[in-house]
């Protein structure tokens, strides 16, 4: 080996369904977690996998997920090579590297409409054999084969781990500064002020080299006040961001912009957590992989809510990005493929992969071994469990092009939100040029 058309609706019984599985103290990055380029290192040969030779190009670049699957492609009883880029730089390059002419083997991204998008053009080889009986993904739960699955009815999509979105924070700043989790939007916008008041900041965000963070409000805000069906159809393009019901999102969202770090348009979303830990900023809407970002001994003061509720009539959601491998249709090593993603969805795979990459992500191998699992895990499992409506991400609910119009818009809105009805006016002009590609 060598290192080198609408979403599937997901409800919290079917993503649920055999949750013995569901939770570990630490998994994959984050929603497109990001970070420095690795180049290919040399890693100890093997014998076993009897395909030859197999590529795995890896967009998780942040220290711990890197060094995770650097161990599993080194502990690979076959021949195997990991090449690991920027997640922005691997989001840019994806197309070319699925329609080259040798293309990667094996390419790590993410379920759901993004994946599918892949598969409608051709591009993704069909597992559906990891999925049928005596496949790795056989016993996965029912959501997640459906989440996998393409238009044609194949499986096109390996999961392997996946984590809920909440805003986090630290139980010990809270108490310095006597305050408490919110429970109504208006308790959480007066928490804001309160703590703005104070010369804390109350929301770290980092949109710099990671512009996709100013989704995460976006998203959750169209689900508090629209709701989950809603936002799955306008990400699909049955709605139009011009739409009332977007501007009353952005409308909301302008409320917090007083609140956000002044400095986040220049930092990362890992560098958005340095605050954070400095007790200079008070909570961060982010993926439960910002555990890892935090110094070990403050790991364990770390803390969520969810998003309060907004709309009492519109039914609860969160958001649970789900996370794994898809395969080259070009590959010309379609056997070793398929047995390096048998290797990769293995329970001891995944939960060497838990161990190692520091962050609170959940499983999906039911096997895997869930004794040490942490309280905020737990807390997570349960938030999944008893929410009514399961998203993933805005790009995968939608398409990675996609998910450049809204980059572009949301971050020109909050550099500026003085003219909504215009930045939608743009933002579904851009929208309509990738729907009608």
């Amino acid at each position: 080996m060598n290192i080198t058309s609408t979403d599937i609706s997901l409800n919290r019984r079917n993503l649920l369904l055999g949750a013995g599985a569901l939770g570990a103290t630490g998994l994959l990055t984050g929603c497109l977690g990001t970070g420095g380029s690795g180049q290919s290192q040399p890693a100890s040969s093997g014998s076993g996998a009897s395909g030859g030779l197999v590529t795995l190009q890896n967009s998780q670049s942040d220290p711990k997920p890197k060094e995770a699957l650097e161990t599993l492609i080194g502990d690979y009883p076959g021949e195997a090579e990991i090449n690991t880029v920027a997640t922005e730089q691997f989001r840019a390059q994806l197309s070319t590297y699925l329609t080259s002419s040798n293309p990667p083997d094996v390419l790590t991204w993410y379920a759901g409409s993004v994946s599918r998008n892949y598969a409608a053009e051709g591009l993704l080889l069909d597992l559906s054999d990891l999925w049928s009986d005596g496949g790795v993904c056989a016993n996965f739960p029912d959501a997640l084969r459906e989440l996998s699955t393409d238009e044609s009815g194949k499986q096109i999509f390996v999961p392997t781990n996946y984590y809920w979105w909440s805003v986090f924070y630290k139980k010990s700043a809270f108490e310095e500064w006597g305050v408490e989790p919110p429970q109504s939007w208006d308790d959480f916008l007066a928490l804001c002020e309160e703590l703005k008041g104070r010369g804390v900041t109350p929301l770290a965000n980092g949109i710099g080299a990671s512009p996709w963070m100013a989704s995460g409000w976006f998203d959750y805000l169209n689900l508090r006040i629209n709701g989950a069906q809603y936002h799955r159809e306008l990400l699909a393009g049955e709605h139009a961001f011009t739409d009332p019901e977007v501007e009353a999102v952005l409308e909301e969202y302008a409320k917090l912009i007083p609140f956000f770090d002044p400095n986040m348009a220049s930092l990362s979303y890992q560098e958005a957590v340095t605050p954070m830990v400095q007790n200079k900023s008070a909570m961060y809407l982010v993926g439960a992989f910002v555990t890892q970002f935090f110094p070990e001994d403050q790991r364990e003061d770390v803390d969520f809510f969810s998003v309060p509720t907004i709309d009492p009539n519109v039914p609860s959601a969160e958001e649970a990005p789900t996370e794994g491998y898809f395969a080259a249709a070009g590959t010309d090593n379609p056997q070793g493929t398929m047995e390096l993603l048998t290797y990769l969805a293995s329970p001891e795979s995944q939960q060497t992969f838990i161990d190692i990459s520091a962050s609170s992500n959940l499983p999906t191998h039911p096997d895997v071994d869930t004794s040490n699992f942490s309280p905020l895990v737990q807390k997570g499992i349960e938030l999944l469990q008893n929410t009514e409506e399961i998203t993933q991400f805005f790009n995968r609910d939608s398409s990675d092009a996609l998910q450049a119009t809204a980059d572009d818009a949301l971050t020109r809105f909050l550099a500026n939100p003085s003219d909504i009805p215009e930045i939608l006016a743009n933002w579904q002009a851009a929208a309509e040029r990738v729907w009608n590609q």
